[in-house]
Order: C-alpha cells, then sequence, then structure tokens
C-alpha cells in the first residue's frame, strides 16, 4: 500500500507568494521589462543604468535565497519562480547584447544550450528522487556570468582612478573575456553535474 501525501491546503501557493522571499524574486522578473528599455536605448547614460538595474537584480538573487533560508521561508512557489527568474533576466541581458553587437550569437548559444541541458538533468534526476547540489564550479561560473554581462552593458570606455594611477577602461573588451571565461567554466560545471549524476544513479 503506498503512502499518500497530505494535501495542500488551498491557497497555501497565494500565501507563499506573499513572503519576502519570493517578493524579491517577483521584483527581479518585473526589472525585466525596463532593464530591456533602458539595454535597448544603447547610449552611455541608459547603458549605464541597465547595468546598475542588472546588478541589483543579482543582489537580490543572493538576498532572496539567505532569507529564505535565514527564515525558514523555502517553499514550492519559491523553487520553482528562483531560477526562472534568474534565467529570464540573463536571456533577457543576452539577446539584447546580441541585438547591440556587444557579443556574438555563438556565445549566446553555447551559455542557453549549457542551462538547458543542466536543467533537463535536474528534472530527470529529481524523478528519480536524486539530488544533485550545486558545484563550486557552479557558483565561479554565475560569477563570471554576471559580472562579464554588467560589463558588456556598460559598454562604453571610462576613466578609471586606481591606486597607482588613473587609466581608460574599455568595458565591452573586458566584459566579452570574462563572458568568455564564464562558457569554459559552463561547461567544466555541467561535466561536473553530469559526472555527479552518473555516479548518484549508479548508487542506486
Amino acid at each position: 500500500m503506498t503512502e499518500r501525501r497530505p494535501a495542500r491546503r488551498q491557497g497555501s501557493l497565494r500565501r507563499e507568494l506573499g513572503n519576502v522571499p519570493n517578493l524579491l524574486t517577483l521584483a527581479r522578473v518585473a526589472v525585466i521589462p525596463p532593464f530591456v528599455l533602458f539595454t535597448y536605448a544603447a547610449d552611455p547614460f541608459h547603458s549605464f543604468v541597465a547595468a546598475i538595474l542588472f546588478s541589483a537584480a543579482a543582489v537580490t538573487d543572493v538576498l532572496d535565497g539567505f532569507l529564505a533560508r535565514r527564515l525558514n521561508l523555502v517553499t514550492v512557489m519559491g523553487k520553482f519562480l528562483d531560477p526562472l527568474a534568474d534565467k529570464l533576466i540573463v536571456m533577457a541581458a543576452l539577446v539584447m547584447l546580441v541585438r547591440l553587437g556587444r557579443v556574438t550569437a555563438v556565445v549566446v548559444i553555447l551559455l542557453l544550450a549549457r542551462e538547458l541541458a543542466i536543467s533537463g538533468l535536474r528534472t530527470i534526476a529529481i524523478s528519480e528522487g536524486l539530488v544533485i547540489d550545486a558545484s563550486q564550479g557552479g557558483k565561479w561560473k554565475t560569477s563570471l556570468q554576471v559580472t562579464g554581462i554588467v560589463a558588456l552593458l556598460v559598454h562604453y570606455r571610462y576613466p578609471i582612478d586606481f591606486l597607482v594611477g588613473r587609466a581608460t577602461i574599455d568595458f565591452n573588451a573586458v566584459g566579452s573575456w570574462i563572458l568568455y571565461l564564464s562558457v569554459i567554466s559552463s561547461y567544466a560545471s555541467a561535466y561536473g553535474y553530469f559526472r555527479a549524476f552518473w555516479r548518484k544513479l549508479s548508487e542506486v
């Protein structure tokens, strides 16, 4: 006789949607339209504002996860919304950067293909009752990707004062190289995820 899980109460998803971590996640989704509009304008001012909006979204991504764990508010809705919000704003940024000619379509295809493959792998793992923890390589990938996108959004050259002097930084060139590094890190971490999946599968 199979054990039935207790049914979730009506309205529980609505209550989950209203907790602070999930509201931060929804704010990350809500910022996508203005972010796209500022990115579309492409002049120095609007490009800088777009970079600020994307950076703020990245901060809320860290903050909502921290609050969910700290306040014991990890929910079904949050598990669905958080990765979806991340992928939506990153996808929006990458597509706009291709449109503006700041990054090649090949790089974006490689990054999105990796994300789809890992999402599919996680779905299969969950269906088999397996949990694949986020790896350090995956965290490095995310850090490099976010940093590269922010630099590409800024795009223009700006003089920066360092302790040893002043230098003009080409943010587009810096962002491009960081995004290339994120592609390497993406596929290195993807290999780690697939290896962990097969190892766990062989233990079942």
